[in-house]
């Protein structure tokens, strides 16, 4: 039985969640991706380049991720610090490491509030660091 058809028959668990996010600790943006939906509804909180409401998987990444791909040459190391499952919901807290093209340590929190579906992300409110994405985009004009 593969991982998302387990997560229909025993419901959503932190070790599910955390699996997936270890595609984002490795550098795995894709495999990470490969568990949202091409329709996710996926809003970036907060007063800032990365921020606003995003309607597909294709607008997200290329709004946010692409955007933090010029201005951090070496990317991010995402790090899962806590899981916290309720029915279909996961509140995932990261952390990152980059370094900018100036040398600004961007060094984020991150909360993810994320709906599950059949085992796919299928909506994320995502909260961080406003003040530091501001102050990483001035430095690191695109």
């Amino acid at each position: 039985m593969d991982t998302a058809r387990s997560v229909l028959a025993q419901g959503l668990s932190t070790a599910y969640v955390r699996e997936i996010f270890k595609h984002l600790e490795s550098g795995d943006g894709k495999g990470f991706f490969d568990h949202v939906s091409d329709d996710v509804d996926w809003t970036v909180e907060g007063t800032h380049p990365l921020a606003g409401h995003y309607r597909s998987k294709a607008e997200f990444v290329a709004h946010t991720f692409e955007k933090l791909g010029k201005v951090l040459p070496q990317g991010a190391e995402l790090y899962v610090e806590h899981v916290l499952v309720s029915g279909d919901w996961a509140v995932v807290e990261l952390r990152s490491e980059a370094t900018a093209k100036n040398r600004f340590r961007f060094d984020n929190r991150y909360c993810w509030v994320c709906r599950f579906v059949n085992g796919t992300v299928v909506e994320v409110r995502a909260y961080l660091d406003s003040a530091l994405v501001a102050r990483l985009f001035d430095e690191n004009p695109i």
